[in-house]
C-alpha cells in the first residue's frame, strides 16, 4: 500500500503547474547563459533558474511512476537527446560553426533524463526482487562512463569510436553540465523517496546542501581569493533547494496543458536563442 502523501491544501499545485514553472525559470537561466556576453542580463535569471531542474526531476520522477506507458514516454525523451547530444558532439568536433567568439550550447537535460529513466526501472525491479535486471538497469548506466574512460586510457584508438557512442546511443552521465553526477543522484533520491513528499523532500535538501553549497564551499575557501559572500553572488547552485517549497505543494494530480509542447519547447528554444545571440553579436 502506497504511503505516499501529497499536499491537500488550496494551494497545492499540479504536475503541469510544477511544470510551467519550472520551464519559465529555465528560460530567464538560458536567455542569462545564452546572452551574458551582452551584460546586460540580470545575475538573477540564472539565480532563479537554479530551480528548474530539480523541478524537472520532481516531475520526471511522478511521470515516470504514474505513465500508463513506459517504453513511449522513455522514447520521446531519448529522441530529443540523440539531437541535442549529437549536434553537441558535432560542433565539439568542429563540424557545426559556433558563434564567433567561441560559445555553443551544452544544455543536455534530456541525456540526464535518459539515464535516470533506466535508472528508475531498475529501482522498481530491485522492488520487484528481480536482482538480475535490477542491478543492470541500475549500475550499467552509472559505472558506463567510468568503464569508457579505463577502456580510453587503456586503448586510444578507442577514444573516437566510445565517444560517439557516449553522445549518442549510450548516453553518458559525464557528456555535458546537465547530466553531471550529481544530477543524476538527485533524480535517484527524488525517486527512490517520492512515496513520503516530506522525506523525499528532506532528502533533497540534505542532499543539496551538501553537494551543491557544503562541497563547494571547502573547496573554494582554500583559496585566498574566495570570501564567503561569493556563494551568494557566484557559487550559487545550491540556491535549487528552495524548489523544496513548490515540491511540497504538489498536488499529486497531473494536470492539463497540450501534450508534448515541453519536448518540442526545449531543444527549439535553446536553437533560437543560441541563433538570436548569433546575429547580435554578429552585428
Amino acid at each position: 500500500m502506497s504511503t505516499e502523501k501529497q499536499f491537500r491544501g488550496p494551494w497545492g499545485l499540479s504536475g503541469a503547474a510544477l511544470k510551467w514553472t519550472a520551464l519559465l525559470l529555465m528560460v530567464l537561466d538560458h536567455i542569462h547563459y545564452i546572452f551574458g556576453f551582452t551584460g546586460r542580463i540580470p545575475e538573477w535569471f540564472s539565480m532563479l533558474g537554479r530551480l528548474s531542474a530539480p523541478l524537472f526531476l520532481f516531475c520526471l520522477a511522478e511521470g515516470f511512476a504514474h505513465t500508463h506507458n513506459r517504453k513511449k514516454y522513455f522514447a520521446k525523451v531519448y529522441a530529443i537527446h540523440l539531437l541535442m547530444s549529437g549536434l553537441l558532439f558535432l560542433t565539439i568536433c568542429s563540424v557545426i560553426p559556433v558563434r564567433p567568439d567561441g560559445f555553443y550550447p551544452m544544455n543536455g537535460m534530456m541525456t540526464s533524463f535518459s539515464i535516470l529513466m533506466v535508472v528508475f526501472q531498475g529501482i522498481d525491479w530491485l522492488r520487484e526482487k528481480r536482482w538480475g535486471p535490477g542491478l543492470a538497469a541500475v549500475i550499467l548506466p552509472l559505472g558506463w562512463p567510468l568503464l569508457a574512460g579505463t577502456l580510453m586510457g587503456m586503448v586510444p584508438a578507442l577514444q573516437f569510436p566510445l565517444s560517439v557512442l557516449g553522445y549518442t546511443f549510450l548516453p553518458m552521465w559525464n557528456s555535458n553540465p546537465d547530466a553531471g553526477i550529481g544530477t543524476i543522484l538527485m533524480g535517484i533520491l527524488l525517486y527512490s523517496f517520492r512515496k513520503n513528499r516530506r522525506v523525499q523532500a528532506g532528502v533533497f535538501a540534505g542532499f543539496t546542501l551538501l553537494f551543491d553549497f557544503l562541497y563547494p564551499l571547502l573547496v573554494f575557501s582554500q583559496s585566498t581569493e574566495f570570501h564567503w559572500t561569493m556563494m551568494f553572488t557566484m557559487a550559487y547552485e545550491w540556491y535549487g533547494v528552495f524548489a523544496v517549497l513548490l515540491m511540497l505543494r504538489y498536488n499529486g494530480k497531473k494536470g492539463g496543458g497540450p501534450r508534448g509542447f515541453f519536448y518540442l519547447f526545449y531543444p527549439a528554444h535553446v536553437y533560437c536563442l543560441y541563433a538570436a545571440s548569433w546575429l547580435l553579436l554578429s552585428v
